[in-house]
């Protein structure tokens, strides 16, 4: 029994993080970091695990530290999920 519930904890583990690496890289430009928010601005093109088509919005970000490393201007690469029922950054990297 104990090996069981082992095997299902990894499995549900696996596909956590499978789901995580499979969501699609968005290209997009930052138009706005606001840090006491915690939420960006992108104007971004299509994010297909979303059903959305490019647009400029507003978005949560997951891990307020995400917001240090851009700022506005930047071109850059990001992955956007529904989290809580909040769209929210959950990667996010300057492009050169």
């Amino acid at each position: 029994m104990k090996k069981l519930a082992i095997a299902l904890s990894t499995a549900l583990l696996s596909a956590a993080a499978f789901a995580q690496a499979a969501l699609p890289s968005v290209e997009g430009e930052v138009r706005k970091v606001d840090t006491d928010a915690k939420k960006i601005t992108l104007k971004h093109g299509d994010i297909p695990n979303l059903d959305m088509s490019g647009m400029t919005m507003v978005f949560r970000v997951k891990d307020p530290a995400l917001l240090t490393q851009v700022k506005p201007g930047d071109k850059v690469q990001f992955t956007a999920d529904k989290v809580d029922g909040a769209l929210t950054v959950l990667s996010i990297a300057p492009v050169n």
